[in-house]
């Protein structure tokens, strides 16, 4: 995909997943699934809340975790799932893609798990695994499940603020990451088993046309996995087996590439910090999360929302 090779920025490790959580040898059925052997953690869907805490789940294990701007952990919930992506909505609320329970979102004090979306016509879903909200409170979701190259069944699904549900993608190859353009025209989703990155057109009309590949990259054992857009609508891209972070500009051509201090498993992003001219990063492999500075600033997703009108 590349014309020339894009300057490499190095990234640090902001924090790491406290030993006293994490669960050496204990297997879990995610774990068996996706890894075939024991993972003592598995760190995803990065979300910054208004008050510049981070929060991640643990996906074998059904917790998240909330990360304060020091770095200190906290469990905020453990459940029967198996947690994936975070997105806020317009109004600060956390909601999870679970892969064993469809949508969820988080109510606190106490906090709990609350179903928004457990089925589509009584059929459970094939495993969520990502999702973000428009301005107006409509949820954009990837059912991922098992599907690739082989079997490219994988749903992108639409979630209306009155409650309809439309899939506007039935043919995919493992969407995961997914991310709104900011001005809503067109979704991103990150189709894995395929290294690609498809650009979703959402016209006025409902649905979807001309939907097509927008980024191709090549190599390693997965591929990309979560996504975020800055404020210039660059896209970064985790791809999750190579220890990188793609960023390319809005024509898809390449701008920067960010390269882990630790393992090779980097899974998910989101833009954070005072300025939000930090990029971090999950590292699956490790249980870290890594910080690398950017030249431009990213998007808030929550004040991002909330200037379509939303508070």
């Amino acid at each position: 995909m590349w014309h020339a090779p894009p300057p490499v920025v190095g990234t640090q490790l902001f924090t790491r997943l406290p030993d006293h959580f994490r669960r050496p040898g204990r297997r879990s059925a995610w774990g068996e699934a996706n890894k075939g052997i024991p993972v003592d953690s598995f760190l995803e869907g990065p979300a910054f809340d208004d008050e510049g805490r981070l929060w991640v789940t643990d996906i074998p294990w059904g917790r998240i975790f909330r990360i304060s701007p020091e770095g200190d952990w906290t469990l905020v919930v453990e459940y029967d799932g198996e947690p994936n992506g975070l997105a806020f909505s317009p109004a600060g609320v956390l909601h999870i893609a679970d892969y064993r329970n469809g949508i969820l979102r988080l109510e606190e004090s106490p906090a709990r798990i609350v179903p928004v979306l457990e089925r589509r016509r009584s059929e459970r879903f094939k495993g969520p695994n990502d999702l973000c909200f428009a301005a107006d409170g409509t949820l954009y979701f990837t059912d991922q499940g098992q599907s690739g190259l082989h079997d490219p069944t994988g749903r992108v699904f639409r979630l209306s603020p009155d409650g309809r549900l439309e899939c506007l993608i039935a043919n995919a190859p493992s969407p995961n990451g997914i991310a709104l353009t900011a001005d809503e025209s067109a979704l991103v989703v990150a189709m894995t088993r395929d290294n690609r990155i498809w650009r979703v057109p959402l016209p006025a009309e409902g649905g979807t046309a001309k939907v097509h590949a927008f980024v191709t990259l090549s190599g390693g054992t997965s591929g990309p996995d979560g996504l975020a857009f800055d404020a210039a609508d660059n896209l970064a891209i985790a791809h999750a087996s190579l220890g990188m972070v793609w960023q390319v500009d809005p024509h898809g051509l390449p701008r920067r590439a960010f390269r882990s201090c630790t393992g090779r498993t980097t899974t998910n992003l989101a833009y954070g910090g005072p300025d939000l001219r930090s990029l971090f990063i999950t590292e699956s492999e490790t249980g870290t999360i890594l910080v690398a500075r950017t030249d431009t600033p990213g998007r808030h997703p929550i004040a991002q929302l909330r200037k379509g009108g939303l508070s």
